[in-house]
């Protein structure tokens, strides 16, 4: 079910089938408005808001196993898989930035870039450094809103992947409205520490092996190593960047990591299918 539920979420986010509104995020923020309306949530609130989605996924499993010879299993797998794996403000904002490119409008650039990856601050990157920190971007989000889900959605189900969306949404929400939610943090450093590193060897595996590879053990081996350094780190040093062209803001480095993060995510989906065919996952 995994493979399965996996390509038809793909297929419906390449051709955004899913509106925004049913995204899973604007989904979520309904919940989050009222969560920190009127109070600084506490510990024990955080923690139920991080565990009831999951929780309520488990059930619909649970309740739903065997009935209908698992057709109605099988639904919850795809519908789980296409709301977690939609993300068209991502997509907007990484297609904006390349038209600004295209037409070298760099201060638009550098907006849309932000707008792409707020985690980073771009004050002191120059033009010429821009494609190369929005590579770096693209690589980040394609483990954070791709490869993270796939790992969940193929070891844990539809639970695991509703967990890390549910606790990386609040991790989003708290760093945009500059208020700390507590737990929320750290259990999203717990939930990336494993899939980060699995994720990253792929960059190594899709890219220069030799060069990535002496460069994956330094980051794996240190285990306070956040995910985006190691994911940022693996996939710069995997992919050779082609010299600058003359435009102001040269898009060919964004590209050659885009098309590494594409590399890798093609294996991670031929991986899973050999394990399906052999019957390693169900």
């Amino acid at each position: 079910m995994a493979l399965f539920a996996l390509l038809i979420a793909i297929l419906v986010e390449r051709l955004r089938l899913l509106p925004s509104s049913w995204q899973f995020d604007a989904l979520l923020s309904r919940y989050y408005k009222t969560l920190t309306e009127d109070k600084q949530p506490s510990l024990a609130t955080m923690t139920l808001a991080a565990v009831i989605p999951a929780a309520i996924v488990y059930l619909l499993t649970w309740l739903l196993s065997g009935m209908l010879w698992g057709a109605l299993s099988v639904a919850l797998w795809v519908i789980i898989a296409v709301l977690c794996f939609s993300h068209n403000p991502q997509r907007q904002a990484f297609k904006r930035y390349i038209q600004a490119a295209c037409r070298g409008d760099s201060q638009a650039c550098f907006n849309y870039a932000n707008e792409l990856d707020p985690s980073q601050n771009l004050a002191t990157v120059s033009e010429k450094q821009l494609g190369t920190q929005v590579g770096q971007s693209v690589a980040w989000i394609n483990y954070r809103y791709y490869g993270a889900i796939a790992l969940y959605l193929i070891i844990l189900g539809p639970v695991g992947a509703v967990l890390y969306c549910t606790v990386r949404f609040y991790s989003e929400q708290s760093r945009n409205a500059e208020i700390e939610l507590p737990l929320v943090d750290n259990l999203l450093f717990v939930l990336d520490w494993l899939p980060s590193r699995v994720f990253s060897f792929g960059y190594v595996l899709s890219g220069h092996f030799s060069k990535a590879i002496s460069t994956w053990l330094t980051q794996v081996l240190d285990p306070k190593r956040s995910a985006r350094d190691i994911i940022t780190q693996v996939a710069l040093a995997a992919e050779t960047l082609p010299e600058s062209s003359s435009a102001p803001v040269c898009l060919q480095s964004t590209i050659a990591l885009l098309q590494l993060s594409k590399r890798n995510f093609i294996l991670l989906i031929t991986v899973l299918s050999l394990m399906t065919i052999f019957g390693v996952v169900n």
